[in-house]
């Protein structure tokens, strides 16, 4: 699939490879923050939002006439949209199953599945793509979000948002250190492709400038990236049809 993708794009592998990495390390960046948000925002809100932002970069990316326009849909917005709805998931698991038997089977089940899609993704991927396009590949991605968003009409959210909760702002700076030093690995790395690590660095400069100068707000003495009394957010890889 990503020899085709390089191809049709007039692209190398390597380029190809490098958006895959983005969109690693936005969703990877993005996970954390992302939990928070979902007590802020609320849980089904921010996991009905992820899914919308992931099928709107799926669409993009089967329409992307360059490298560049595939980045922003499948690295940037299904990388950020990946660290939106995958936290809600568990956090919901959490709340809906109070005991510890059913809590533990619904969490194997979320971890079968996702193993199941993990394994499943590349391979479906791959059939599509030799039968279609790779293009039909993301835009099967966008109906299967389509069928979950419709699915999930009916899907109650066991606590209220609290929008005056804070948001950690530490681990705003955290990330902004992170995207720098990525960028920086990846321009001595892939300098085939200067202009896009260029941009990636200047990207993950203004991150450190913005966030920086931010003092972090607590509450009785440390605000943290997970409250002990309430569900914790757990990270799970995403599905991939690469």
């Amino acid at each position: 699939m990503i020899s085709d993708i390089s191809e049709d794009l007039d692209t190398t592998v390597q380029g190809v490879q490098i958006a895959i990495t983005i969109f690693l390390l936005v969703m990877a960046a993005l996970m954390i923050p992302g939990g928070k948000l979902t007590d802020k925002y609320g849980r089904k809100r921010l996991f009905i939002l992820g899914l919308i932002v992931y099928g709107i970069g799926a669409l993009i990316s089967a329409v992307s006439p360059g490298l560049g326009v595939l980045i922003l849909g499948n690295s940037i917005l299904e990388g950020v949209g990946t660290a939106l709805l995958i936290p809600p998931v568990y956090i919901l698991a959490t709340l809906y199953f109070t005991d510890v038997t059913s809590r533990a089977r619904a969490f194997g089940v979320i971890s079968a599945l996702g193993g199941i899609g993990a394994a499943a993704g590349p391979l479906i991927g791959g059939l599509i793509t030799s039968a279609i396009s790779w293009r039909a590949a993301f835009i099967f991605q966008a109906l299967i979000i389509a069928v979950i968003v419709l699915l999930s009409r009916k899907l109650t959210d066991p606590l209220p948002p609290d929008p005056t909760r804070p948001f950690d702002t530490g681990r705003r700076r955290a990330l902004g250190r992170l995207v720098w030093c990525w960028s920086s690995r990846a321009f001595w790395q892939q300098t085939t492709t200067l202009w896009l690590m260029l941009i990636l660095i200047v990207a993950g400069a203004l991150v450190l400038a913005l966030v920086l100068p931010v003092g972090t707000r607590e509450g009785e003495g440390r605000q943290r990236a997970i409250a002990v009394d309430e569900p914790a957010s757990a990270i799970a890889p995403p599905i991939s049809a690469w």
